[in-house]
């Protein structure tokens, strides 16, 4: 639902499950002055949820996260050398595997999902430096990242909060210029559901393959034949959330994989379960719900 003469928002809750959570999700259109730059953002609250860990799943986006109700503690990142922290607010790169996330049985915060080829103008750096590591994002946006957890907290609704965060990024923002090459490339990825062939893609873009992997994974963080499969698996996740009888079967043929078997090797190597042990442990968080682009990192 659009509400006119201020922010674009789609509430979802909030939902009452009988004794146990009660969720809300709100669904933010992000600013045009944001296009290219921001894909989508998502608001949430849960409460009433058994204390325990929630998974960030590989998405084709980075993730901005500010928690509304405490840091952000973070058990294992997706790149295990990286110690477990906790994060007044969590800027996520592209990743292949996933982040495990305390939480005391509630989680409130809001989540903007970032482009990759947008980040160098969004973040000042391309999203290839932050390629499966998680930072604060006053660290990479500075004082104007203090401001805007400072602001999003301040606010007392969704849209003020959308708002505070939308005014600070879009005082961030420059333009981000990627290599058109590179942004072919990540067009024909995203448009083939992750289908299409590193090689056939370089052909399109008129680059060896070597060349396409190179720059791609320097200006996205994911080398060409990983970002194909984030995209597959992110596009099947989305799917399996928003079926309420899962046809695995079909799921994998719809989304590309060669088989059934195909498919769960790549939810365990995604997500270490199985997908039905996966849409049981972890349907309800924000990023399996199926407006949300999928989150990075830690959300």
């Amino acid at each position: 639902m659009h509400f006119r003469g201020g922010a674009h928002l789609e509430r979802v809750g909030p939902r009452c499950h009988p004794g146990r959570v009660t969720s809300e999700f709100v669904v933010h259109r992000p600013h045009a002055a944001l296009r290219g730059l921001v894909a989508d953002a998502v608001g949430y609250r849960q409460h009433g949820l058994a204390p325990g860990t929630h998974r960030g799943l590989p998405s084709p986006t980075l993730t901005l996260v500010v928690p509304l109700d405490g840091p952000l503690d973070v058990a294992a990142h997706p790149d295990p050398a990286q110690a477990p922290g906790r994060y007044d607010a969590l800027l996520g790169g592209l990743h292949t595997t996933p982040a495990l996330i305390r939480h005391p049985g509630r989680q409130t915060g809001i989540q903007f999902s970032l482009t990759p080829l947008g980040a160098r103008g969004l973040l000042g750096v391309p999203a290839g430096e932050l390629a499966a590591v998680d930072v604060e994002v006053a660290d990479v946006l500075g004082p104007l990242g203090t401001e805007l957890v400072e602001r999003v907290r301040a606010a007392g609704t969704w849209d003020e909060r959308f708002a505070a965060a939308e005014d600070v990024l879009r005082r961030a923002a420059r333009p981000a210029d990627p290599a058109p090459e590179v942004a072919e490339a990540w067009r024909l990825t995203l448009a083939g559901g992750g289908r299409l062939r590193v090689g056939d893609v370089a052909r399109r873009v008129g680059w060896s393959e070597r060349h396409l992997t190179a720059r791609f994974r320097a200006e996205t963080g994911l080398a060409p034949k990983e970002a194909a499969r984030v995209v597959r698996f992110d596009r099947a996740r989305r799917a399996l959330a928003a079926r309420p009888r899962p046809d695995l079967a079909g799921l994998a043929a719809s989304a590309g994989y060669a088989d059934q078997a195909h498919l769960t090797r790549e939810w365990r190597a995604f997500t270490g379960l199985s997908p039905l042990r996966w849409l049981a442990a972890e349907f309800g968080f924000v990023q399996d719900h199926p407006a949300a682009s999928g989150a990075g990192s830690a959300a």
